[in-house]
């Protein structure tokens, strides 16, 4: 109907609005990259590393739950992850986010979108376990392209930090998370990251 297409399209104009969410990570040439450029290389790490999940998922599962997840950052901001204060009230912001944007949808594309967001933070099922792999993986592979401009040497993020963070990516996926744990060991090395 046309209702139901005008829905759709004033939902798709409204996350246009994820690509002037910023982000604390630096890409390769050095600024500051936004979600919404996030969110289109997540998509690409699923596609091209899914041969490396733990489990068999469902790939097309898997990419939608990637370009789902952070839409609720348009309300919510991007919250960095290493930030305490900030990660206390984050699931309160991103629920009434994802109430307020999803509800742009018809009912049934509403709830939909809804059940990928909630999926994506629960990680319970093969999808959700290898999204959030990659989700935390990709930035970690952007900090040590990034060097001496990484986000961790920035922020003073530690070790115990960092492992904490990231080792929920051996739950998607064992290869990927041996992989970051190199990438942690060579930040430490290089004093971007510190002992303690």
């Amino acid at each position: 109907s046309a209702e139901r297409l005008r829905q759709q399209l004033d939902f798709l104009v409204e996350i246009d609005r994820l690509k002037s969410v910023d982000r604390q990570t630096r890409i390769a040439d050095g600024r500051r990259e936004n979600t919404a450029e996030h969110s289109w290389h997540l998509a690409m790490y699923a596609l091209v590393l899914a041969e490396h999940s733990n489990e068999n998922v469902d790939l097309f599962h898997v990419l939608a739950l990637c370009l789902v997840h952070d839409i609720v950052e348009i309300d919510a901001g991007d919250t960095f992850a290493y930030d305490v204060t900030a990660n206390g009230d984050k699931e309160e912001r991103e629920r009434r986010a994802a109430e307020r944007l999803f509800g742009l949808l018809p009912a049934d594309q509403a709830e939909y979108l809804w059940r990928l967001w909630e999926e994506y933070e629960a990680m319970e099922t093969p999808e959700s376990r290898f999204a959030n792999a990659v989700d935390r993986m990709q930035p970690a592979m952007l900090n040590h392209v990034a060097g001496e401009a990484s986000t961790w040497k920035e922020h003073g993020v530690t070790m115990p930090q960092a492992v904490k963070r990231l080792s929920p990516i051996g739950d998607g996926s064992q290869a990927l998370w041996e992989h970051t744990q190199a990438i942690i060991d060579e930040a430490r090395q290089r004093g971007h990251i510190r002992e303690a």
